[in-house]
């Protein structure tokens, strides 16, 4: 078939999408159901700029796929329309600290967007810096929103150059807003870093079912042609997002894929079978976006347990059952032999006790407390996925990082 037939073929067939841009995770809806409390929070931390004053910094939390980015940016987007209609000296740029993991690729994403008319390639740092502060002293207030914040390398210098930028203004300010799945991040700013932040911190809850099935409704109505998705179909994709993690990403995701599977199958309707389907293919690309915003040694301490898990290692109660849950203590000590293998330094049992506790609430592990059947007091642990998925999507990750 020659490929202007073949192009040609696909579009003259039936879709059951109206816009599929709709029901894609990168999609900003005009309303956004849930997040209601959490866009007057930030929006209350960023009205001074409107009274030409500097806001506070603000730090936001959450699971992948809570709705932080798509939050933030739909705020941002309403202040600078409202700046722009009062003629006030607002500006903002967006930055992927994981695709502008140093602070100097931070600086020039900015001024870039600042000044598209230059070309700052080549440039010491310091005078990106410079080029930035001087862009803020013409009375402009400058918000930088840093996604996955916690990801650029050299963390302490970018905020310290950022925070105390607005010491050397006499006119406008500097102000940072922070996307992070890693609460404890701020733990690797210096403390004199840390008094001069003057931040405000939010944490984005995840959905439960019911906020996830109306998130659906919303989207459906956008991105399918009427009456071409089931209603059982949406509420069993809200279940499984539900059901893994609360998130409304995952939810998007197995309704896409879902009308993918319907259009290559040619069917009318999108139903639950085409869900199920669904559910498949997407697993993995979750658990691989999950894991992907994970630190580095965090990643190791999930890695451990997803290598325990797959050799089918557990404990024995007393009654002779068997579970596949693993003890506290063996894993840290499996996290240890293969930090040590990698020329990793070990982090100590607190802050290994800090991460379990991050990854069960990404929900990528389970854990409960000993109890009776088992001899003595320890944390017992269970990958929530496949744990060789887990093993795999986390070798992916360091294959790309070399």
């Amino acid at each position: 078939m020659q490929l202007q037939d073949f192009f040609e073929e696909r579009l003259s067939r039936q879709t059951v999408f109206r816009d599929r841009n709709a029901i894609t995770p990168h999609y900003v809806p005009e309303t956004l159901p849930f997040r209601e409390s959490q866009i007057r929070f930030i929006s209350e931390n960023l009205v001074e700029l409107c009274n030409n004053k500097k806001s506070n910094n603000v730090f936001v939390y959450g699971k992948t796929g809570t709705g932080k980015t798509v939050t933030v940016r739909h705020v941002i987007s309403q202040l600078l329309e409202f700046a722009k209609g009062k003629n006030l000296g607002i500006r903002s740029v967006y930055v992927n600290c994981r695709t502008h993991p140093t602070k100097y690729k931070v600086l020039a994403k900015a001024v870039q967007q600042f000044f598209p008319e230059e070309n700052f390639l080549g440039f010491s740092s310091s005078f990106v810096n410079d080029k930035l502060i001087s862009h803020a002293e013409n009375n402009r207030h400058l918000v930088l929103v840093l996604d996955e914040i916690d990801k650029v390398r050299d963390l302490d210098e970018l905020v310290y150059a950022l925070t105390r930028a607005n010491d050397e203004l006499s006119r406008g300010s500097i102000s940072i807003i922070g996307i992070s799945n890693n609460v404890l991040f701020k733990e690797r700013l210096d403390p004199r870093t840390k008094s001069g932040l003057c931040q405000r911190e939010i944490v984005f809850a995840p959905y439960n079912a019911e906020e996830l099935r109306a998130i659906l409704d919303q989207r459906a109505k956008l991105a399918f042609n009427e009456g071409k998705v089931s209603e059982a179909a949406l509420c069993l994709a809200s279940a499984l997002a539900a059901k893994e993690s609360g998130d409304a990403r995952t939810a998007v995701m197995l309704l896409l894929r879902a009308g993918e599977m319907a259009d290559a199958q040619e069917k009318e309707i999108v139903d639950e079978e085409e869900v199920r389907q669904a559910k498949a293919s997407v697993e993995e690309e979750i658990i691989y976006g999950m894991i992907s915003t994970l630190p580095q040694q965090e990643q190791l301490v999930l890695y451990a347990i997803s290598s325990l898990s797959s050799k089918d290692r557990g404990f024995t109660k007393i009654s002779g059952e068997t579970e596949r849950t693993l003890f506290s203590g063996e894993v840290y000590e499996e996290y240890r032999s293969i930090a040590k293998q990698l020329n990793e330094n070990a982090i100590s049992a607190r802050w290994y006790r800090e991460y379990l506790s991050e990854l069960e609430m990404y929900g990528l592990i389970t854990t409960t407390a000993s109890g009776h059947g088992i001899r003595g007091q320890t944390r017992l642990i269970k990958p929530a996925f496949d744990p060789k998925k887990i093993s795999a999507a986390i070798q992916t990750g360091m294959n790309h990082g070399n």
